[in-house]
């Protein structure tokens, strides 16, 4: 076989019986011969034809979500960032995940670029705590970075190791069907850091350095931009801090024609543990928050066509009630039992003042909310949206032990 080019050596379409010297090991496969006749024929003789695109479609409505998403991150002053798909084996123990956790057998590359990286990642977290790590190290304090990748999830029961096929021909069904059931999950994720200031100091006054909320509130923007409320509740989920994680769920009608409302887990959010902090190197308090992408899309899917909001023709009116609890009860759940004793005239509910203090019982807190009523068809009294002030009220003691403060 010579460099000259392969029209000489037969004609087309004829078959060539090729025998491998005894000191070329590697070619072993078909597809290590075709690479072969490629490489000794020329990658430029190769004719390259360009997919043509079917017109009028567009971006898919998942491929929208993402872009917006990635959006409203960069507006809130989140950098996009893309780190290798690859992983330390310590990953798992860094991130002080339990032995039954999901996240902690990862697939190992049979070939790996690196051997400190052998594995494939489960989570966006740890390639984040990288790259904000270098930024940092650079003298970069005040951090938001975020990416949206795949992470790659082994399935149950699978070998993890994916068959090699034949390349003079197509894959039957049934190869195929081995090929993927050896791959694992590959979901979308979307992962954010922060570290530093989020409100930088100058001469208008001090700084704010990013807290766990920032990472809750940059985790209900992505929500926003999806039309979707997300509930936050309070979680102990590894590698966030106990005391300072949210676990964030969404909630839809399902389109059986059933209406019945269905929740699922999309992500968390805060403040990360101290311990991981530490393992990564990370500067202290860095927060984080990692939400399912195909958990988002689908749930979007399935709450149907965005409607814009009706402009009223009454006025509203607000009252405001403070409650004392105990320290452990969030303040999600006295706002959900606020919420639904109140009824069908409440249109808005909004927390605007935590208080703990000498003025209150030990172990205590006060929440004031702010509750705006509005009917459709009349103008409120005061005796209306008090008495559904006070059915709020009475909802929140029964369910929260909560008294009402003078």
């Amino acid at each position: 076989m010579s460099r000259g080019g392969l029209g000489g050596i037969a004609p087309p379409g004829a078959v060539l019986q090729v025998t491998p010297p005894s000191w070329r090991s590697d070619l072993t496969d078909p597809a290590d011969l075709a690479e072969e006749v490629i490489r000794l024929e020329g990658y430029v003789n190769i004719p390259a034809r360009a997919p043509r695109a079917i017109a009028g479609h567009g971006l898919t409505t998942r491929q929208r979500m993402i872009r917006a998403i990635g959006r409203t991150l960069g507006d809130a002053g989140f950098v996009e960032v893309h780190s290798e798909p690859f992983a330390p084996v310590s990953d798992a123990d860094d991130l002080g995940l339990p032995p039954e956790d999901p996240r902690r057998p990862a697939m190992r590359v049979a070939n790996p670029l690196s051997e400190d990286e052998p594995n494939l990642r489960t989570m966006l977290l740890p390639g984040l705590f990288r790259t904000l790590l270098r930024n940092s190290g650079r003298g970069f304090g005040d951090v938001a970075l975020f990416e949206t990748g795949l992470v790659f999830r082994l399935r149950p029961g699978a070998s993890g190791v994916a068959p090699i096929l034949p390349t003079d021909r197509g894959p039957t069904v049934a190869e195929q069907a081995s090929l993927e059931a050896a791959l694992p999950d590959q979901p979308l994720r979307i992962g954010a850091v922060l570290a530093g200031n989020r409100e930088l100091p100058g001469w208008w006054g001090p700084g704010r350095p990013a807290d766990w909320s920032d990472a809750i509130e940059a985790a209900r923007a992505v929500g926003r931009v999806c039309h979707l409320a997300l509930e936050v509740r309070a979680a102990q989920e590894p590698p966030w801090h106990p005391g300072r994680c949210a676990a964030l769920y969404v909630r839809a009608v399902t389109a059986d024609g059933s209406q019945e409302e269905h929740e699922w887990l999309a992500g968390h959010a805060g403040e990360l543990h101290p311990r991981v902090i530490a393992a990564y190197g990370l500067p202290p308090r860095s927060c984080a928050l990692e939400l399912d992408f195909p958990v988002l899309a689908a749930t979007a899917e399935a709450a149907g066509p965005v409607r814009g909001p009706s402009l009223p023709t009454y006025p509203p009116a607000t009252q405001d009630v403070a409650l004392v609890v105990p320290e452990s009860v969030p303040a999600a759940a006295v706002a959900d039992a606020l919420v639904s004793g109140a009824g069908a005239l409440l249109e808005e509910l909004r927390l605007f003042d935590v208080y703990t203090g000498a003025q209150l019982p030990e172990g205590h807190k006060s929440l004031a909310y702010t509750m705006r009523f509005r009917a459709p068809d009349r103008t409120l009294t005061v005796a209306e949206t008090t008495e559904a002030r006070d059915t709020a009220v009475a909802e929140a003691v029964r369910r929260t032990g909560a008294e009402l403060r003078a």
